[in-house]
């Protein structure tokens, strides 16, 4: 972990209490929202400009982390509150995806989970960089990470 990354670690801590309710409005878990994050790291894009420095999530690995939400997922089923992605479908729709055969890529992958993972984990980071900004810090962290 990187200088910056070790000065937000508080801040994201206290962050992920408030996103909470947002994980919990989502399609995912805690459990594989957990997962989302250990695949994502943050990057600051456009750090060398202060008025356009931004917080972004990297989420290039969380794609290869998509089969083992799904096996969460499956594991919880309908009944023990899977997401609507594994209720939409029923039965035969759960069945036709451990083959690979519904609702995702030739790899098996769900493109439309993955692009809710990707969207929530960038909802995440614009929700750190306001609260960084908001206790005056992310010009010191955006600093840090230019060192």
């Amino acid at each position: 972990m990187s200088e910056w990354e070790d000065m937000i670690v508080g801040d994201r801590m206290t962050v992920d209490n408030e996103f909470t309710d947002r994980v919990q409005a989502s399609q995912f878990s805690n459990q594989e929202w957990g997962l989302i994050m250990t695949a994502t790291e943050f990057d600051i894009e456009a750090a060398d400009d202060p008025d356009a420095a931004r917080l972004v999530a990297d989420t290039s690995a969380v794609e290869s982390i998509m089969p083992e939400l799904e096996s969460i997922d499956a594991q919880r089923g309908p009944v023990a509150g899977g997401s609507e992605a594994s209720n939409d479908g029923g039965l035969v729709e759960t069945i036709k995806g451990a083959f690979g055969l519904g609702g995702g890529d030739a790899d098996g992958v769900d493109q439309e989970r993955l692009a809710a993972a990707e969207s929530l984990a960038q909802e995440y980071a614009d929700a750190l960089q306001a609260h960084l900004k908001s206790k005056e810090t992310f010009e010191e962290i955006r600093t840090a990470y230019l060192d």
